[in-house]
This record gives structure tokens, C-alpha cells and sequence, in this order.
């Protein structure tokens, strides 16, 4: 090409090159604020996952009345998705307990129920209670009802991230979209552990009354933050076997009875513990023993 046509046509191909420069940072900007619309706008979950939301394809809708031995706190738990669905003030939830007892379970299954209404989860990790403004900014203009789910939450000591739960909780500067609750499961009450140096600093008033700590107060109220905290606490054995009848029977095992509950309780001995999952395990260990 000759160099007088090459003078003329360069200052295009500067202004071209500038113009795809500037669609890219755009792209990139929204992808970090987590602004871009997921594949399927129309899907029942998400997950935040590198600083932008992405559909679940195939969420798990498992069915909450089959979970048996927590009907108490299922009732509850579906009593307030009930008010936050249908636009009435709702509570922050923690469901708390035992391993293996239906804490995630119970928290996937209002998608069965509530989802076809405009119920949403959005699955978020312990490390991302720093970027829920810009998850919140995603949820606000959105007509359907989030419940932004931490599975298995919990803070180790020394972990201070717990105050950035706190903040989103409660007593942050953003107020909260009226469309967004934090539902959590954790294995213990008190999410962050206390320490015997914490009641330390207790002390008695003129009246003898008892006022905890500063330390201890902080890492109780994350805990206390959440208006709903329901129990899922480890099964009886009555409870335990009445779970294993259930699965043996979605199952098809064709056991006697007594045969079905004695094997399930050895399982349930070796496991060192009864609980739901514990149930399903030993009935599908004990169908393949039965092939």
C-alpha cells in the first residue's frame, strides 16, 4: 500500500481500535460489578461467584415434607418465606444443629414451593459478605424475593469478617433491598467461638447483676442478629428409625422390619451418630448388600 494511502486510512484504524478499547473496559467494569444479566434470567437459583451472579441450571428442589423430626422448625421457616413472598416483613433466618439433620435441605426446598411465586436463593460464600453492596445493587431493581443462602457458615477465632456480617445484617450504611433476607446454616448456634479469657471481663454491678464482656456481647450478637434462629438438632432414635422407614419405603427394600431397623442402627452406630443423611446412607448400603 502506498504511504500517502497508509497516512489516510491510520487515523481510522486509531479510532477504531480506540472504540473496541473502550467496549472492552465497559465489559469488563459491569463483569466486576456483577451487573451482567446470568444466561437464564428466568432461573430459580444463583450463585456469586467472581464478582458476578450465574444461574444454577439445575437447582435442588428437594421437597420439605420429607423432612421428618424438625417439622417444628420447617413449619417456621415456611411461615416466613410465606410473609417475604408475599411482600410482608420477614426475619434474617439461621438454622442451626446437628450434621446431616436438613439445615441445607430445608432452605433448598422453599424453592419447590415458593419459587413458581418469585421466590430466589442466591448462594453466596462466607468471603463474599465484603461485595454485598454489589450483590444488593443486582437484587434492587429485580421484582422477584432473594434469599441470599451461606451454607455451613461459621467464623474461627481470630476471623474479625464477622463484622462485615453484622453490618449487612444490621447497622450497615446501605439500607438493605426490601426484596433480599439472609437465610444461613451452621453447625453451631454461636457462629463465632468464645473463649474462657472472654468471660473474663464479666463483671458484678452494685446489685449483683451479671454484664457479659465486651468481647464475649460482640461475638454473641452476630448470632443475634438473625430475628429467626430455628433448631435441627440431633434424632432421637424413635425419630431416626421413622426417617429410615421412610427412605427403605422410596427405596422399595422388601426387609422385614425388625431386620430393616437393627441393620440401620448398627450403620447408625458405626457413623457414630443418627441423623437424616446418616438414615438415607444405611438404606442405600443396605439395598446394595441385599443385591
Amino acid at each position: 500500500m502506498p504511504s500517502r494511502d497508509w497516512n489516510e486510512l491510520l487515523p481510522a484504524v486509531e479510532r477504531l481500535i480506540e472504540a473496541a478499547e473502550r467496549a472492552l473496559d465497559d465489559s469488563s467494569s459491569e463483569a466486576a460489578k456483577g451487573t451482567a444479566e446470568p444466561h437464564a434470567k428466568d432461573s430459580l437459583a444463583y450463585r456469586w461467584r467472581g464478582g458476578r451472579v450465574e444461574a444454577v441450571a439445575f437447582p435442588d428442589l428437594f421437597p420439605l415434607d420429607e423432612l421428618i423430626g424438625v417439622e417444628r422448625s420447617v413449619a417456621r421457616l415456611r411461615a416466613n418465606a410465606e410473609a417475604f413472598t408475599s411482600g410482608r416483613p420477614a426475619l434474617d433466618v439461621l438454622l442451626y444443629g446437628e450434621r446431616g439433620t436438613g439445615k441445607s435441605s430445608a432452605v433448598r426446598g422453599l424453592l419447590r414451593e415458593f419459587g413458581p411465586r418469585g421466590f430466589r436463593l442466591v448462594e453466596i460464600q462466607r468471603d463474599a459478605f465484603a461485595e454485598l453492596p454489589e450483590i444488593f445493587a443486582w437484587i434492587r431493581p429485580r421484582e422477584e424475593r432473594f434469599g441470599l443462602f451461606c451454607d455451613d457458615l461459621s467464623f474461627e477465632a481470630g476471623d474479625a469478617s464477622y463484622k462485615r456480617l453484622k453490618a449487612a445484617l444490621d447497622g450497615g450504611l446501605e439500607s438493605r433491598p426490601a426484596n433480599a433476607i439472609i437465610l444461613a446454616t451452621s453447625n453451631r448456634r454461636l457462629l463465632v467461638p468464645e473463649r474462657a479469657s472472654d468471660n473474663l471481663e464479666a463483671t458484678l454491678d452494685a446489685h449483683n447483676d451479671l454484664h457479659p464482656g465486651e468481647t464475649a456481647e460482640e461475638k454473641v450478637s452476630v448470632s443475634d442478629r438473625f430475628g429467626l434462629m430455628l433448631p435441627f438438632l440431633a434424632f432421637n432414635q424413635e425419630t431416626y428409625l421413622r426417617i429410615v422407614d421412610h427412605y427403605a419405603q422410596a427405596l422399595g427394600l422388601a426387609l422385614p422390619r425388625q431386620e430393616l431397623h437393627a441393620r440401620a442402627l448398627r450403620f447408625a452406630l458405626q457413623r457414630a451418630g443418627r441423623s437424616g443423611r446418616t438414615a438415607r446412607q444405611a438404606c442405600i448400603a443396605i439395598q446394595q448388600d441385599s443385591v
